[in-house]
């Protein structure tokens, strides 16, 4: 099973991107849904994250209040929102997926995901 994560872009400060990820292949178990960004010289960063029940949502500290996570269980996808967006948000964002039912002190973990997109190129500048 792959991820695959699209909706990337070039956008200007204060602007918005919806990030999509999708599995390919044989249906995906899961019990979290994660996406983690990483700018250049830097490490990779939890963003967001969504169980599969839909009960528990984690975001950082650094996009609450701009950004959004989802999923449609339906179409087996999942997204985030992101809106008023800053140049410090430039990054490759990439989705992962836990077999775990992560918790507030896990969510952000980067072992505890066990199968990840190729990342997307988000480029928030003037």
């Amino acid at each position: 099973v792959q991820l695959q994560a699209s909706g990337g872009g070039m956008v200007q400060p204060g602007g918005s991107l919806r990030l999509s990820c999708a599995p390919s292949g044989r249906n995906l178990d899961y019990s979290t849904v994660g996406w983690f960004r990483q700018a250049p010289g830097k490490e990779r960063e939890a963003v967001s994250a969504i169980s599969r029940s839909y009960t528990r949502k984690f975001m950082s500290n650094s996009v609450k209040g701009r950004f959004t996570v989802s999923k449609d269980n339906a179409e087996n996808m999942f997204f985030l929102q992101m809106n008023n967006l800053k140049p410090e948000d430039t990054a490759v964002y990439y989705c992962a997926t836990s077999r775990y039912n992560l918790i507030t002190s896990s969510w952000s973990q980067t072992a505890q995901y066990d199968t990840w997109g190729q990342g997307t190129l988000v480029t928030v500048s003037s």
